[in-house]
């Protein structure tokens, strides 16, 4: 039976960042980038996005830097670097750590010139795509992030895995604070989706993904480790070529362009590529003008006519805004599996869980 919601657990987001942050500071992480990692790993809590965020902290961070795959004290450095554009060296850092200074340079970098483009190579998971996109919107810029992954996805008419979830992210600033943020998988679900169902003992539509022989298959388990995700579009017949060129779009510019590698081509996965870009309003047009166009363009959308049984029209980054203001104000709902997972990391390294 699927879960009602009965058995979460609200925990306080204040509390909840300083547990993480604590956690990888005992882990030997500096304390300005636990800071920056615990508050990337939160906000994907906050914004409702459930395949994030807490429920892979043990697993992808905490155990990453443990197992050694992840190094609490990397050397990031600049490469190379034009006015407008630069390549960083992760060293396996945490990709909060190593995504959050790419985009911090970008958003230099356009101050500067306009336009800022930092890629990045042999970084780790970033977590959300969508935060370093609103790093560049908060000032007054267009943002975009991406990065390649783990191979999960056959290309269109392939039965093997070659490329990632490789998700893309643009947010675009509004007059009225109702901003455009685009955050999306180039398959049909990101993995974590499959996670969610599993904890919540639902089944999943058919369409997302298919077992390790590739037959499409309901069940949440099945899907998350067959490596056979759907493309955006789902199938030859329905365009998957869509969803398949633009996760190969993100592999040219994060793992080609990077010299990170991209999926296709690396014989034993380990090195995340990430690509991001600032666009400085300013240097195209009055920042109020394009906000007040943003928002007249977003009011349009919302006030599309409905069909039938629907209750609203959204904009990218809508329900997201919504459940952050819902999470501060009653707390993060926490399955009791991710409960036990945060106790057991907070047992292992001494530091208390206080929701």
């Amino acid at each position: 039976m699927a879960d009602d919601g009965s058995n979460l657990v609200l925990g306080s987001a204040a509390a909840l960042n300083r547990f993480c942050r604590d956690a990888l500071i005992a882990l030997g992480v500096p304390e300005a980038d636990a800071a920056v990692a615990a508050t990337i790993v939160m906000e994907s809590d906050l914004r409702g996005i459930e395949s994030h965020g807490l429920p892979r902290f043990e697993a992808f961070y905490v155990n990453g830097i443990k197992e050694g795959r992840i190094k609490p004290r990397p050397n990031i450095q600049v490469v190379s670097e034009a006015p407008a554009v630069a390549l960083i060296e992760g060293d396996h850092g945490l990709g909060m750590v190593v995504g959050h200074r790419a985009m911090s340079l970008a958003i230099e970098k356009a101050r500067a010139t306009g336009a800022g483009f930092v890629t990045v190579r042999n970084s780790r998971h970033f977590g959300i795509a969508g935060y370093y996109a609103t790093m560049a919107m908060e000032q007054q810029m267009i943002g975009l992030s991406m990065t390649n992954a783990s191979p999960l996805m056959p290309p269109t008419y392939g039965s093997e895995a070659r490329l990632g979830t490789n998700p893309i992210a643009l947010a675009a600033p509004a007059a009225d604070g109702q901003n455009f943020v685009l955050d999306m998988a180039t398959t049909t679900v990101a993995a974590g989706k499959f996670e969610v169902a599993l904890r919540k003992g639902a089944r999943v539509p058919k369409g997302w993904g298919g077992d390790d022989q590739g037959v499409p298959t309901d069940d949440p388990k099945l899907a998350r480790y067959g490596r056979h995700y759907s493309p955006l579009g789902g199938t030859p017949e329905m365009a998957s070529h869509k969803g398949y060129g633009l996760s190969s779009m993100v592999e040219v510019l994060c793992g080609v362009l990077s010299g990170s590698e991209p999926a296709p081509i690396q014989k034993n996965w380990s090195n995340i590529g990430h690509f991001f870009g600032a666009l400085n309003i300013a240097s195209f047009r009055p920042v109020a003008d394009f906000e007040a166009m943003m928002a007249d363009m977003n009011r349009s959308l919302r006030e599309t006519p409905r069909v039938e049984g629907a209750d609203r029209v959204y904009v990218p980054g809508d329900k997201e805004r919504e459940a952050k203001a819902r999470h501060l104000a009653r707390g993060i709902p926490l399955y009791p599996e991710v409960l036990e997972s945060l106790r057991r990391v907070g047992r292992d390294l001494g530091v208390p869980l206080d929701l």
